[in-house]
């Protein structure tokens, strides 16, 4: 795996919705892993557009 830079990740981060980052410091506990799986996907998903994709990796058809 590639090594994210500071300023991309933190770029990633303030992309990501409003409540989610908010949601973090609720005191509810469900609010708190909705919020971090959010944050999570957003990365995921900022990261793996912008990585080409694997030349060795097999397409399997859906």
């Amino acid at each position: 795996m590639e090594r994210i830079e500071r300023h991309e990740l933190s770029a990633i981060l303030l992309a990501a919705p409003d409540w989610a980052r908010v949601g973090l410091t609720m005191p509810d506990e469900r609010m708190r892993e909705r919020a971090a799986d959010t944050l999570a996907a957003t990365i995921i998903e900022k990261l793996e557009g912008s990585l080409p994709p694997d030349v060795n990796q097999l397409r399997l058809p859906l």
